[in-house]
């Protein structure tokens, strides 16, 4: 995407913001006032090359960067075979109206790299994070993750992954650890937001909840559902991971809802902070501007409950 485009879709957003339900409240309306004026915007910034592909980022700056802020990562969704990081930008908004550093990230879908290149892209990227936190005033402690659909798995797998894992070899490194020590960053999430994401990968490859679009993500992969395991939210569940916080319609026919509440049962039982918004009647997205509000508040309050954000 050129320059020009990005920054037509920039315009676009903020007068989407200024006419949407958010710009009824008088607080909103002000900061959709002056926004421009207190943001920078670095569009497609290369993370990585991998599979000789540029993989580019964009990066909303508030101008104030006297201390660290808070960083929201977007992974957008498409069922891991489309969709591109400009489709899901207006999910952007409430943190950037809290002032907020953003980070909106492209990854490989399927067809240019199978499985399991979008969730190795999306861990690389937040290596890059890491690595380039002072070039920004990021505060790696406050790290949130969020994504619609695929970006919601994308979300769940780049915050639950352990450290050391296999997802991360392909990363690059910095120059100083590169060739002497097998040392690898630690990658720190304070909050996963998973808006309708996948938590059983291994569910929709096969049987009666099977779905093209993550056929088409393994291709003919002869360890396909090993992979797929390996790449289910719902079998890293353990203590000490991040909060995560789920939205989610009980009619989702397209990534089942049936598994985000397993996903959650287990959460409890893991004793990790957590929260599931169910919306009844809903499917996969779709939501009502009274739901979206409501969606919102509850994200903040929960970011508040798990010390993310300052306030009550």
């Amino acid at each position: 995407m050129s320059l020009f485009r990005g920054f037509l879709v920039i315009a676009f957003i903020w007068a989407a913001f200024c006419f949407s339900g958010f710009g009824q409240e008088p607080a909103t309306e002000k900061w959709a006032d002056f926004a421009s004026v207190d943001y920078d915007i670095q569009p497609n910034v290369t993370y990585e090359t991998a599979n000789n592909t540029d993989l580019k980022l964009d990066i909303y700056l508030p101008k104030d960067r006297s201390k660290p802020s808070p960083t929201l990562v977007l992974f957008h969704g498409g069922g891991w075979v489309a969709g591109a990081k400009e489709q899901n930008v207006l999910y952007l908004l409430p943190y950037l109206s809290m002032g907020w550093t953003v980070v909106n990230v492209e990854y490989r879908l399927a067809r240019n790299s199978l499985a399991p290149a979008a969730v190795e892209d999306c861990r690389c990227s937040l290596r890059w994070l890491v690595y380039h936190a002072k070039d920004y005033n990021i505060d790696t402690s406050r790290i949130v993750l969020t994504g619609t659909s695929a970006g919601g798995h994308l979300s769940l797998m780049s915050g639950m992954l352990p450290d050391g894992s296999i997802f991360d070899r392909q990363c690059p490194t910095d120059g100083s650890t590169k060739w002497r020590t097998p040392t690898e960053p630690v990658i720190k999430i304070a909050a996963i937001v998973n808006w309708f994401g996948i938590a059983d990968v291994a569910d929709i490859l096969e049987g009666q909840n099977a779905k093209h679009y993550a056929i088409e993500w393994f291709g003919s992969r002869p360890d396909r559902m090993e992979l797929a395991r390996q790449l289910s939210p719902i079998n890293y569940v353990r203590p000490g991971i991040p909060p995560i916080i789920s939205i989610q319609g009980d009619q989702d026919d397209i990534a089942p809802y049936a598994d985000t509440v397993k996903l959650h049962a287990e959460l409890e039982k893991a004793k990790v902070p957590n929260r599931l918004i169910t919306l009844k009647g809903r499917n996969h997205g779709g939501f009502s501007r009274e739901e979206m509000i409501a969606g919102y508040a509850a994200i903040r309050q929960f970011l508040r409950e798990n010390n993310v954000i300052e306030g009550k």
